[in-house]
């Protein structure tokens, strides 16, 4: 028997919207939070501390709206990215424990710095982990939680499978387990509680509504794609993430170019000058010159992400596919309506069943 989590009943469906750059913005969170699903996204997602402190106090009035109507609303999640500037994420918890969030996911780097402030703010702590070892880790740390990156999640991907990976962990920890990673309906929600987990992370689905960031050409070509389409490489990150093939090569790269376990021919600082100057395909804006960085980012001894990788990501490679969650499965392999004709996020319980 797990311990069980305080908002399962709130729930809709044991579904997190999952936190993805440059996708998850204000209107997607709080579309799914009304739909009864986890509205999870990322602090960075936010233009300024003030744009971030301004989204979460409109969730809260919009909770409070929920229960004064005596409706259900789903918790919203802020997700903090930790190979970021100190201060920066020092105050990001700040606002989060002044904002009273239920639950907070951990992402790329150790959650033990911010751990102890936001227990103190009564915020469960949920760490993103793609392995054993650092899933042991987290639990040390004091993670409330655990976010399981599997093969099948992107942009940054995991490479265990994933009924290996949850008996595993389930071995020795018995507090809340969400599953990530090519999660397409809701057969394969049952299918992650029935494994053990308390809740799936789906983020593909998602990515194609209305409230979602993502411009139309993004939404467009990720309902024209299929799961041959997507591919994994380490070249524009230095390390394993799932891109749609078709935005490489509107890019105007080759995807033949590039070794699934490395960085192709001429490493990622060539890649990174051929992006510098592209626009942005999720924003319609230049790539700035300051989110290329200067070295090729590469992974540090399998974590699940490293300070120099995340500062060498291009803006372009986010835009192009960088935060598909569950991109294994796209909506060519879906049941139901394709994306483009879904009219957001607050039909997410009857395109689950």
């Amino acid at each position: 028997m797990t311990q069980r989590l305080p908002f399962l009943d709130r729930l809709a469906v044991p579904a997190i919207a999952a936190p993805m750059l440059r996708v998850s913005g204000i209107e997607l969170v709080s579309a799914a939070c009304r739909a009864g699903v986890v509205g999870a996204f990322p602090t960075a997602n936010a233009e300024s501390l003030e744009a971030f402190a301004g989204w979460m106090a409109r969730l809260n009035d919009e909770a409070a709206a929920a229960r004064e109507a005596g409706t259900a609303h789903a918790p919203w999640c802020p997700n903090l990215i930790m190979r970021r500037d100190p201060a920066r994420v020092r105050a990001e918890v700040e606002l989060i424990v002044r904002h009273r969030a239920e639950l907070v996911i951990t992402s790329v780097g150790s959650p033990a710095a911010v751990i102890p402030a936001l227990h103190d703010g009564g915020c469960l702590v949920l760490a993103d982990v793609a392995s054993v070892h650092h899933a042991e880790r987290a639990i040390e740390a004091g993670a409330d939680g655990l976010v399981l990156l599997t093969a099948g999640a992107g942009g940054h991907t995991g490479w265990a499978n994933p009924f290996a990976f949850v008996r595993a962990v389930r071995a020795f920890f018995d507090g809340p387990l969400v599953l990530a990673g090519g999660l397409p309906d809701g057969v394969a929600l049952r299918a992650a509680t029935v494994l053990g987990c308390d809740l799936g992370s789906m983020g593909t689905r998602f990515i194609a509504t209305e409230q979602s960031l993502a411009s139309a050409p993004y939404k467009k070509m990720l309902a024209a794609s299929s799961l041959d389409d997507v591919m994994t490489t380490r070249a524009f990150t230095g390390l394993p993430a799932n891109f749609l093939r078709p935005s490489v090569v509107n890019a105007g790269l080759d995807p033949g170019g590039t070794r699934r376990d490395g960085v192709g021919a001429g490493g990622a600082p060539a890649l990174r000058r051929r992006f510098r100057g592209r626009r942005d395909p999720a924003l319609g804006r230049p790539v700035e010159r300051r989110a290329l960085g200067r070295r090729g980012g590469r992974a540090g001894h399998g974590r699940a992400g490293g300070a120099r990788a995340a500062r060498g990501i291009p803006r372009v490679c986010i835009g192009l596919g960088f935060s598909l969650k569950g991109a294994s499965e796209t909506p060519d392999g879906l049941r139901g309506p394709r994306p483009e004709a879904r009219r957001g996020v607050s039909l997410a319980p009857d395109f689950l069943q």
